[in-house]
Parts: C-alpha cells; sequence; structure tokens
C-alpha cells in the first residue's frame, strides 16, 4: 500500500510540476538585450535623424520635410507606409508583420512657433526660422521609430509574432492631429498604444491631463478714420477686447482647476483706421472634459455679447479639442520594469559644464544634475497635469502608456529656448534613446505574453465604463491652416 501511495504522489507532484512549467512563459530577456544592442547599434543614424528634424522646425500640419525623413526611414526598413492619413497630408500609418497582437507606437514631430534657438546654452536666436523644437518633438519621432525598426528586425527573424504600427501624428501643438486619426478609425484593430516625451527626467507617465478646446473668434466692423469719422466706424478691436474682458472676470467664477489662454492674433494694421477685422485665439482647459464643455460655452457667449455691444459680428472656428489622459496601472507597471533595466542618461564632463550653464539662465532653482540619471519611482497622480496632449483621445480608444526621458537639462522647462538647445546637443539625443529602448522593451512585453494585453484591456474598460466616445472638435475636417 506504502509503495502505491508513494508512486501515486510521484505522479501527482511530476504532473503538478509540469503543468506549472506550462504556466511559466519562457523569459524574453535575451530578446530585450538583442533589441538595446540594435538601438544602440543605430544610435548615430537616429540622432541624424532628429537632428534633420530639429533643423526643419516645421510647424503643425506643415511638416512636409520632416514626415517625409521619418516615412522613408521606415519604408527602407520594410515597413509598408500609407501616407495623408485622416485627410491629413503629414500623418502616416506604418505598419509591419500580420495578425495579433497590434502594437502601435505614436510618432509626433512638429515644432513650435518662434524660439528657434542655437544649440548653445545661451540665448541665441537663428534668423528665418519660423520655429524651434522646445517641446522635443524631433526626438520624440525619430525615438517612436528607432523603437518600431527594432521591433520589426525581430518579427523578421521570427522572433516575435504579430503586427507593430508606428503612427506618424502632426501637429500636436494645438492642432489636434491625433484626435482625426482616432476619428478615422486608425486605431480600431489597434491592442496597445506606447507613447513617450522629452522632459528634464525619467519616469513613467501616470498624471492626467486637461482636457482642452480652443477656437479662433473673429471680429468683422466698419472701417472709418479713426480720426475725422470715428462715429461711422465699428471696431472689431473694441469687440476682442470686450471678449477678453468679460472672460477675465468670468475667471472668478469657474472652477478654479480651469485654465483660459488666448493671444490676439490679429488687432488692425494701423492706429488711425478703426479695424474692421480682428481675431482672437482663445484655450479653455480643464481636468474634466464636461466642465470644458460649459465652460467654452460661457467664452463663446462672452464673444457674442462682445459682438452685439460694438455692432459688429462675430464667427469663429474650433481649433482644436483634446480629451483628458486616461492612465493604465497595468502598462505603467510593465514599462516601470523597463524604464529602470534601461537606465537614465549619464552625462560626460562637457555635458555636465553645458548643463551648468542652462542651469545658471534659469530664474529658479534647479534640481540637481544627476536627477538626468536616475528614475523616478512610479506614482500615480489624482491630479490632471498642467497641460494637454491629443495622445488623451487615443488613450479613450485603447489601453496606452508613455513615459518621459531626460531629454533636457534637469530644471529645464517644456516651450523655452533652453529645451531647443538642449534638444538640439548630445543630451538630447541621449534621451531620446532611453526612450526608444524603453518603448522596445515594453512592446516585446506585450508581444511575448497575451495576459498582459487583456489584463491592460479589463482595466481600460473599467476605467473607460459607459463613457461613449466624441471628438471634442466635432465633426469639423483637419485645421491644417491653424498656424498660418
Amino acid at each position: 500500500m506504502r509503495t502505491i501511495f508513494f508512486a501515486s504522489l510521484l505522479v501527482l507532484f511530476s504532473a503538478t510540476q509540469a503543468q506549472k512549467k506550462k504556466l511559466v512563459a519562457p523569459s524574453n530577456e535575451p530578446l530585450k538585450t538583442e533589441s538595446m544592442k540594435m538601438l544602440d547599434g543605430g544610435y548615430e543614424q537616429y540622432k541624424q535623424v532628429a537632428m534633420q528634424i530639429w533643423n526643419h522646425a516645421e510647424l503643425g500640419y506643415k511638416e512636409v520635410k520632416s514626415t517625409a525623413l521619418l516615412q522613408e526611414t521606415l519604408k527602407k526598413e520594410g515597413f509598408a507606409v500609407e501616407a495623408g492619413v485622416a485627410d491629413i497630408p503629414t500623418a502616416f500609418v506604418a505598419t509591419y508583420g500580420s495578425g495579433q497582437p497590434v502594437v502601435g507606437i505614436l510618432a509626433e514631430f512638429d515644432a513650435l512657433p518662434g524660439l528657434a534657438q542655437q544649440a548653445v546654452p545661451e540665448k541665441k536666436t537663428i534668423e528665418g526660422k519660423a520655429g524651434g523644437h522646445a517641446c522635443g518633438h524631433h526626438l520624440f519621432g525619430a525615438a517612436s521609430v528607432a523603437a518600431g525598426i527594432s521591433i520589426k528586425k525581430l518579427i523578421e527573424e521570427k522572433k516575435l509574432k504579430g503586427t507593430i504600427k508606428v503612427f506618424g501624428c502632426p501637429a500636436e501643438e494645438g492642432g489636434s492631429g491625433k484626435v482625426y486619426m482616432v476619428r478615422a478609425g486608425l486605431f480600431n484593430d489597434v491592442d496597445v498604444a506606447i507613447h513617450w516625451h522629452p522632459s528634464a527626467d525619467n519616469g513613467v507617465t501616470m498624471t492626467s491631463a486637461l482636457a482642452n478646446s480652443s477656437a479662433k473668434f473673429r471680429f468683422y466692423g466698419t472701417s472709418a478714420h479713426a480720426a475725422a469719422a470715428p462715429e461711422r466706424g465699428r471696431s472689431s478691436l473694441d469687440a476682442v477686447e470686450s471678449m477678453n474682458y468679460m472672460v477675465n472676470l468670468m475667471r472668478e467664477h469657474i472652477p478654479q482647476e480651469t485654465r483660459i489662454h488666448y493671444v490676439i492674433t490679429n488687432g488692425g494694421k494701423a492706429p488711425n483706421v478703426v479695424p474692421d477685422f480682428a481675431e482672437v485665439y482663445y484655450y479653455v482647459r480643464h481636468p474634466k472634459r464636461d466642465q470644458v464643455k460649459q465652460i467654452f460655452e460661457r467664452v463663446t457667449n462672452a464673444a457674442k455679447a462682445a459682438a452685439m455691444g460694438t455692432e459688429t459680428r462675430m464667427d469663429y472656428e474650433i481649433i482644436g479639442g483634446t480629451h483628458d489622459l486616461l492612465l493604465n496601472r497595468t502598462l505603467g507597471e510593465a514599462m516601470q520594469k523597463n524604464l529602470e533595466k534601461v537606465g537614465g542618461v549619464k552625462y560626460s564632463e562637457e555635458e555636465k559644464l553645458f548643463a551648468q550653464k542652462i542651469q545658471s539662465t534659469f530664474t529658479y532653482k534647479a534640481p540637481a544634475i544627476s536627477q538626468a540619471d536616475s528614475i523616478a519611482p512610479l506614482k500615480i497622480e489624482s491630479d490632471a497635469g498642467g497641460g494637454s496632449t491629443d495622445v488623451g483621445d487615443v488613450s479613450y480608444a485603447v489601453p496606452t502608456v508613455g513615459l518621459r526621458a531626460a531629454s533636457w537639462v534637469p530644471g529645464t522647462a517644456a516651450h523655452s529656448w533652453q529645451a531647443v538647445a538642449c534638444g538640439g546637443t548630445e543630451i538630447g539625443a541621449k534621451g531620446m534613446m532611453v526612450a526608444a529602448k524603453t518603448m522596445a522593451l515594453t512592446a516585446i512585453d506585450l508581444f511575448t505574453d497575451p495576459a498582459l494585453i487583456q489584463k491592460s484591456k479589463d482595466e481600460f474598460l473599467k476605467t473607460k465604463g459607459d463613457y461613449k466616445y466624441e471628438a471634442l472638435l466635432g465633426t469639423r475636417k483637419p485645421a491644417l491652416n491653424y498656424r498660418d
């Protein structure tokens, strides 16, 4: 009996061990090591791509040279590239592989108006340039393409199965390019979307973003000689100023998390002519999309009242609209492990001197330069961050995760000349590769672990709830001339 009993136990133990072996997925560490080596080997190529885009510094929806360079880089690697998607000439989707899973990587490449700066640690503008990469999207696009290519090579070598897609996303800076791409259904077959953003530190982005609606309000009056016949004129500039005054009074009576900004884009041509046309460009932001809708309607009412009071006519054009950012802890935890594996940015002695000079231009206390080489712990913030992004709309379509990489000297503010300067140096390129590697390693996890994708989808559906996505910019076509 004892012999039979122990034999039965042995059989049961062997079966249990065999079952455990079936449940344990094979290690993907060799693939990750190979991917990082591939990216290191392509460092000079990807840096050159990024710096060419830095030099182009093209504004939203005008990124003709920048998108062409990224598309050509992907085509040379065997990607099938569909250009001009979502009615946007500079948008594209590059695809390699077939079947599931489908992993998407977002790539941006637009610059900001003004802020044309040399890659030196003192303020030196570049004459004749329309913009500068003060948000580092030249690095963004190049890193995303690099990550996509590294995954493509593993699929090509039959070490991974599935489809990798690189989404060329124009006009993030106020143009809401990704919103049109989401609206066009380009993410319908994607399982997970990965992104990143240049920053002054390294960390996984687990802070939401502000929902945003933007519009240009245009007023039409009657011109007249401002001295000889002012009574015959009806000033469109008076209307703009009246609107701005009412909106500024309104700030006392809206939720304190709200942000409203404006610039007068056209205020007339000469002081002695009553302006018959004027235009003001507004942003309305709030952590909750429903609040944005309500506050934007109040801003519009102020415009209507301004037109009535000044006896002018008003119309407005919705320019952009983005959702808040849905966070996904499942994906964030996976990306955090990969970011810690990759590590931060190590400065040479020369780069440390550059960093010190950059920090000397700050009007505030800067963090230690060593912050560039550290990784922030994973922390989910309940409040939205200070900015808006059209990645928010992607996050309502598909589980999404992103990171920040130290492409700028610690303490550097986005949308500054210091950010442009850093982005044109080796410091920016090193941060770019931290991002490329982290995205590639996270993609490998997704390709090799179906349970990770399913868990992220379950969390996504729970977080999204019963909300039915609707673009905040409505049904308008892409605002291709919004920078004009």
